[in-house]
């Protein structure tokens, strides 16, 4: 999938340098502290969603996940190729809602993540978004999501995302709602007027 064709890469490719070096900074542990013990123990199939650099899927590497990270941007994977290699990690360049070259990983993943993702994806999208993810899940398998409000950053294709539409959405692909928290600040510099919310849902 060409990656200028995905309207949610739009405006990265102007701060790329700027973004990697802001990603860097924030520590996986730091930003994921409310997904952590839903991560499962044991070695699992995980799927990191819009992966970025890598730095998400190179901790669930090094915890002893197999991983699947999907990006469509070639920069960003680029970028993770010297910042995060891992032959536990596998890249594909695609991206939501479709997901199309994951087709065969239906039931396969014990964990997905999607970090920073969701609000580049407008209310139909991400409602496509919700149900591919649960037909690549597990039974018990867990999403993590983290959803994005406030004004455009270096991604300038941006909507706005709410958690009870989300846990809405979620319910009609059997996926149960675990955990919601909302209004969380950023963690990069100057996003004051960034907030998150986390989810975290089941596969029943």
């Amino acid at each position: 999938m060409n990656s200028n064709k995905v309207k949610g890469t739009q405006g990265y490719s102007n701060y790329i340098e700027e973004f990697i070096k802001a990603t860097s900074e924030i520590d996986f542990f730091d930003l994921h502290k409310d997904f952590l013990s839903y991560i499962p123990k044991e070695k699992g199939t995980v799927l990191d969603l819009g992966a970025g650099i890598g730095r998400d899927a190179s901790i669930f590497s090094k915890m002893g996940h197999s991983v699947v990270a999907v990006e469509p941007l070639q920069e960003f994977r680029q970028a993770s190729a010297h910042l995060y290699s891992s032959d536990q990690i596998i890249w594909i360049d695609d991206s939501l809602p479709s997901l199309t070259k994951l087709s065969e990983y239906h039931n396969q993943f014990d964990f997905i993540l999607a970090s920073g993702v969701w609000h580049h994806l407008n209310e139909e999208e991400q409602l496509l978004s919700i149900e591919r993810v649960s037909e690549l899940l597990k039974s018990k398998g867990i999403f993590a999501v983290s959803l994005r409000n406030g004004p455009a950053g270096a991604g300038t294709h941006v909507f706005p995302t709410d958690g009870k539409i989300s846990i809405d959405q979620a319910s009609k692909f059997g996926l149960k709602n675990l955990l919601m928290i909302e209004n969380q600040p950023s963690l990069m510099k100057n996003k004051e007027d960034v907030t998150w919310t986390k989810l975290v849902f089941q596969k029943m």
